[in-house]
């Protein structure tokens, strides 16, 4: 749904060039938020508060900017990077660039390095079927996602709107109805580096796809292995998701449902399970809630989103979210994107 706002094409005056294409992109979001959890203890350990109204105004404006040429042999050589403004719960944000990401293609294949995406942020059935990926005008958390567990939130290479990334490296592969992706990335700036492997791999076969991907990490709780089955019913759309997050599993119900020929509502439940009883035992402290200092999220969320296509790539989106944690989440607001 995205449109070009701006595209040059530089022809560069040396023979055996190709041509060179620079496309700026992006979306623009605003509306209202209210999160009863900004009114709750922010710090367990001292009993303070977090000093937050429930309700606040949630923002976000995204530049993208791809560039890209075509070598003599073929192989088209690009880069991506972004400029991003938001705000959310009232917290101290900003405008700020991210690291950049570049690609080699050549026929099916593509090789990226630097702020890459991530074989399990790249899993097809992983997030919402929304503008937002999520509920609401800017995800409302992302609870709905399988792989996020008891406070252990986005634990896997994903591409960095406003930071410099994971700085790795990985192959994405795609012929018919087959796309496979293998991702790498180290964190030298630990005592010791860490590293992080992952897979995906998916399927299409008629209306249905089938999608796995497994991570492989050197941090704690960081190992995960994940699987979706989503398939296209006319104006109907479901899924099933499932994840092993290091021993916590979780499930994912989604369905979605087209109201005439503008507005779209989508359904969800999951269930989480309690932290596991390999998590407390000595040297990994008395359980995973106490490293992420939250109460323990076991139990079953829901939620539903409502949009409404009002034309020129604008949107109203709205939805209302309970996790398992008993938070409730209200936003409604627009999103445009050009």
């Amino acid at each position: 749904m995205k449109k070009i706002l701006f595209a040059t094409t530089a022809l560069i005056a040396t023979a055996g060039m190709a041509a060179a294409d620079v496309r700026i992109s992006g979306y623009g979001r605003f509306g209202l938020d209210y999160n009863e959890n900004n009114d709750r203890v922010g710090n367990i350990a001292s009993g303070a508060l977090n000093g937050r109204s429930e309700t606040n105004i949630t923002s976000r404006l995204r530049l993208q900017f791809d560039m890209s040429t075509e070598t003599d042999s073929g192989v088209t050589l690009g880069a991506r990077f972004r400029a991003q403004a938001e705000s959310r719960d009232n917290a101290p944000g900003g405008a700020a660039f991210n690291g950049a990401r570049f690609f080699a293609t050549y026929e099916g294949f593509t090789l990226q390095v630097g702020n890459i995406i991530g074989a399990v942020e790249n899993a097809t059935g992983l997030y919402l079927e929304t503008r937002t990926a999520g509920v609401g005008i800017d995800g409302a958390g992302f609870e709905s996602i399988v792989t996020n567990v008891n406070g252990e939130s986005f634990n896997w290479d994903a591409y960095s709107s406003a930071g410099v990334g994971a700085n790795g490296v990985e192959v994405l592969y795609a012929a018919g109805a087959f796309s496979g992706h293998i991702s790498y990335s180290e964190d030298n700036g630990l005592p010791t580096s860490a590293s992080r492997v992952a897979a995906n791999m998916a399927y299409t076969f008629g209306d249905w796809t089938g999608a796995i991907a497994v991570q492989d990490s050197d941090l704690a709780f960081e190992d995960k292995t994940f699987v979706s089955i989503s398939g296209d019913l006319g104006q109907f759309g479901v899924r099933l998701a499932y994840a092993d997050n290091d021993g916590i599993d979780k499930w994912g119900l989604y369905g979605n449902m087209d109201i005439g020929s503008a507005s779209n509502i989508l359904v969800y439940v999951t269930d989480e399970d309690a932290v596991s009883a390999a998590d407390v035992v000595a040297g990994r402290n008395d359980n995973r809630d106490a490293i992420a200092g939250s109460n323990n999220r076991e139990g079953t969320g829901y939620g539903i989103h409502y949009s409404y296509d009002l034309g020129g790539g604008a949107s109203f989106e709205a939805g209302i979210r309970e996790s398992s944690w008993d938070n409730t989440t209200v936003q409604a607001g627009v999103y445009f994107s050009f």
